[in-house]
């Protein structure tokens, strides 16, 4: 009842991931709106997506959406939230990201890299892990830390706002109602 009536193709699918079909302002909002209506506590809907937002900043590829779910299950933050909060990290950050967290990687190890080598590709990172993988690695973890704390505060603030406002909104319609219903037709 509630299907497409055509199932996309894959091409489609891998094309309204780069570029959703929708726009970009769209999908943002819809994220946005998604987040509001969370259920939970704001700590728990903050914690949950400064989870996923963390996570993102580390090289461990395809285990982002399992690590953060597991990290917020750990601080009592909403699972959801985390698997919303890993949308930072996605094909136009990684070229930020990912050179960032080499070279703080790097620094920390005190490795004489400057930029990431020009052959690097699965196979390279596969065969030469020390090289490319640890100090990302190494560089992930502190930025995953600061990118926790940043997502954290402002969005905790912004949920208790909006749920206030809500619960607010909630009481004057019920109020409204019950004023209705005490006047009659």
């Amino acid at each position: 009842m509630f299907k497409r009536r055509h199932n996309p193709t894959w091409l489609s699918r891998v094309r309204d991931f780069f570029w959703p079909r929708a726009g970009w302002r769209r999908s943002l909002s819809y994220l946005v709106h998604r987040m509001r209506r969370l259920p939970g506590t704001p700590y728990s809907i903050a914690a949950g997506f400064a989870c996923g937002a963390a996570i993102s900043f580390t090289p461990l590829f395809g285990l982002h959406f399992a690590l953060a779910a597991l990290l917020a299950w750990l601080i009592g933050g909403n699972l959801l939230a985390s698997a919303i909060g890993t949308v930072v990290g996605n094909p136009w950050t990684f070229p930020l990201i990912l050179p960032w967290i080499y070279l703080i990687g790097s620094w920390m190890l005190g490795i004489n890299g400057d930029e990431l080598p020009a052959e690097v590709g699965f196979t390279f990172i596969v065969d030469h892990p020390w090289q490319v993988f640890l100090p990302m690695l190494v560089g992930g973890l502190p930025t995953a830390f600061v990118a926790w704390f940043a997502s954290f505060w402002p969005l905790l603030g912004m949920v208790e706002g909006y749920q206030r406002h809500r619960a607010k909104r909630r009481r004057v319609k019920a109020a409204v109602a019950r004023s209705a219903q005490e006047v009659g037709p």
